[in-house]
């Protein structure tokens, strides 16, 4: 059997595509940044949640920082890699909200600066318009694929 498609989402997915990982983005973004913090909002396990913490950060999507010298405590904040997948979970939320949580009895609601509430949009950086499924053509890079799977021999 051939090697799966190269690809850059399961890169990703294999770095912070675990449940607890994004909550982690997640409750840092929104500032609860301590471990005690994080296991109290996330519900994960201890163990579990400094596996991942300590995975993040070996990747640079997190930094620790000590805050107590006395005894020594860290907390976690977020690199500029970690800041770039935030708008990853707006997006998985406002998903989540549209489809999940149809009712209106959504969990959170986040406002922009403007005082609007955020409705997520993944726009052209070109032209500025709304990305939709049907605007676009894909294009591997990666040698002996195409679109729908390796080329033929």
């Amino acid at each position: 059997m051939k090697d799966a498609r190269p690809c850059s989402i399961a890169d990703t997915l294999a770095l912070v595509g675990e449940k607890y990982s994004l909550l982690v983005l997640r409750e840092v973004s929104l500032g609860a940044t301590r471990f005690d913090q994080l296991v109290r909002n996330i519900g994960a396990p201890r163990d579990v949640l400094t596996a991942r913490l300590k995975r993040l950060v070996d990747a640079g999507v997190l930094k620790k920082v000590e805050y107590s010298d006395r005894p020594k405590r860290y907390e976690y904040r977020p690199t500029e890699a970690g800041l770039e997948l935030v708008p990853v979970l707006w997006t998985l939320m406002a998903w989540g909200d549209r489809h999940l949580h149809a009712d209106g009895d959504r969990p959170m609601v986040i406002e922009h600066i403007c005082g609007h509430e955020l409705v997520p949009q993944v726009v052209c950086a070109e032209c500025g318009n709304e990305v939709q499924h049907g605007d676009l053509s894909a294009h591997p890079q990666a040698p002996g694929w195409t679109v729908t799977g390796p080329a033929a021999a």
